[in-house]
């Protein structure tokens, strides 16, 4: 399965290619640490679930003392347009970028804004297909898009098992789903959903008197809520941390496929601190960090050596719908503008 998330990543890199050398690597060095902590901070733009984000950002401050992270959370899409409004007025405070959004990195490297930045050990432990190899972003993450039921007020054997289940009229009123105008997640599993069942899916589900929230984060928790029994979207590793700690929720792969959301990393060009980003971004591929984000985030990992905690259905195991980054940059207005037709708000 990790083969079949490379190849859907390999689509992306191949479009984005203009060479087909194989650029040059950087390893965390003695030199590195001590240019990165003169330069003291470095500032992280990224969509991961801000507690997730902020356990990663300490454990790096941990292991390099006098390096701030500087953590700024926003919806995969909200960060598109903050960075590109930004960068039009020519202000470069990102230094590093991970999205859940993956056609983001078409557009940035098409425009020139990423730096060819390929850790060492990316090249080396990741498999083929998971970086571009021109060095301008890697998969740092992976997650899927699920759907999730409150265990209180639905019992398993009526909880929906697939995508066709949600239309029945039972669950009129007790739907809710995140928006794709605001997160990436949302975004590409929209477009996969569209691709795989047809809009009029779409079209039949907003009859269904869903509610609409934003965030791929906000779903599981209006789910353990109790305002809504059943969430059609939302991302898997927030229905894992939810469950962990005990809350009423479990999550469901559904039959037809599971959304598979690729969330590459990559180094801005204009990073105003260049080198705590590349330290950053290379210890955000060591096993240390994706262990961390694995254990504590709840994410996906395509490190060969991860292990999977106890209890989560590996990927292996999961029917999954393919990615494809390239279809979605050349689709994105269209996926906003035809969604909002069914879904007003």
């Amino acid at each position: 399965m990790i083969n079949g998330i490379c190849r859907s990543l390999a689509l992306l890199i191949v479009m984005t290619m203009a060479a087909q050398a194989q650029t040059p690597t950087y390893k965390i060095t003695p030199e590195l640490e001590e240019a990165a902590r003169k330069e003291g901070k470095v500032v992280y733009y990224t969509s991961i679930e801000v507690k997730v984000a902020e356990e990663l950002a300490k454990a790096f401050e941990k292991k390099y003392p006098g390096i701030d992270v500087v953590v700024e959370r926003n919806g995969a899409e909200r960060q598109f347009s903050k960075i590109g409004q930004e960068y039009s007025s020519k202000i470069y405070n990102v230094d590093i970028v991970n999205s859940s959004d993956a056609a983001h990195f078409i557009f940035w490297k098409r425009e020139g804004w990423l730096a060819s930045a390929l850790p060492d050990e990316v090249q080396k432990i990741y498999p083929a297909g998971s970086f571009d190899p021109e060095g301008y972003f890697a998969a740092m993450r992976s997650s899927l898009s699920v759907i999730a039921y409150n265990t209180n007020l639905v019992e398993a054997k009526d909880a929906p098992k697939s995508f066709a289940d949600l239309l029945e009229p039972k669950w009129q009123g007790k739907l809710v789903k995140a928006h794709p105008g605001y997160s990436g997640t949302i975004l590409t599993a929209t477009f996969q959903m569209a691709r795989d069942l047809g809009w009029s899916y779409f079209e039949k589900l907003a009859a269904q008197q869903v509610m609409q929230v934003q965030s791929s984060t906000d779903p599981p928790r209006k789910v353990v809520a109790g305002e809504r029994p059943v969430m059609i979207d939302g991302n898997e590793y927030n229905v894992f941390l939810e469950k962990e700690r005990g809350a009423p929720i479990e999550v469901v792969y559904p039959s037809e496929g599971t959304p598979l959301v690729i969330g590459p990393t990559g180094v801005m060009k204009s990073a105003q601190h260049p080198n705590a980003a590349r330290l950053f971004h290379a210890w955000s591929f060591t096993l240390e960090a994706q262990q961390l984000i694995v254990d504590k985030g709840g994410l996906r990992s395509l490190r060969p050596d991860i292990k999977e905690p106890q209890g989560r259905k590996p990927l292996s195991e999961i029917k999954l719908m393919k990615d494809d980054p390239v279809s979605v940059d050349s689709q994105v207005g269209d996926i906003k503008k035809r969604y909002l037709r069914y879904f007003k708000t």
